[in-house]
């Protein structure tokens, strides 16, 4: 044989070679690439989750941050109707009439009934 045809069999078999290691190479790269989907897909889908979970977070910190300042103006409108309350009922100590009229005359008359009650009934007292 001559050396033209030793080279040209060799040629062929690494030409068959390739195309053999390029064939059986493929379905190899189409895993990878499916496996690398499939991850990426998991991934976003665990992203999502993640992101919807943090909205719930914060929406229910939101909420809870509105309900504290809503019970901090229930106080804060409860002590001022207490103080208004407080303030209506001095006023209409002040201005009552049998307060003022029985006011000096309560004291001689418990002083005057207290002297008329036999000692056994004061020590009670």
């Amino acid at each position: 044989m001559s050396t033209l045809a030793i080279v040209l069999i060799i040629a062929g078999v690494i030409v068959i070679g390739l195309i053999a290691y390029a064939a059986l190479r493929r379905p190899a790269t189409e895993k990878r690439r499916s496996r690398a989907r499939e991850m990426r897909d998991r991934a976003e889908i665990s992203r999502a989750q993640a992101n919807k979970e943090h909205a719930t977070a914060d929406e229910q910190e939101a909420r809870a941050r509105r309900e504290a300042a809503e019970a901090e103006e229930r106080a804060r409108s409860a002590e001022r109707k207490r103080a208004e309350a407080d303030r209506q009922a001095e006023r209409a100590e002040s201005i009552d009439p049998d307060r003022k009229r029985g006011g000096l005359f309560r004291g001689r008359r418990r002083k005057r009934d207290e002297a008329s009650e036999p000692d056994d009934v004061a020590e009670r007292r």
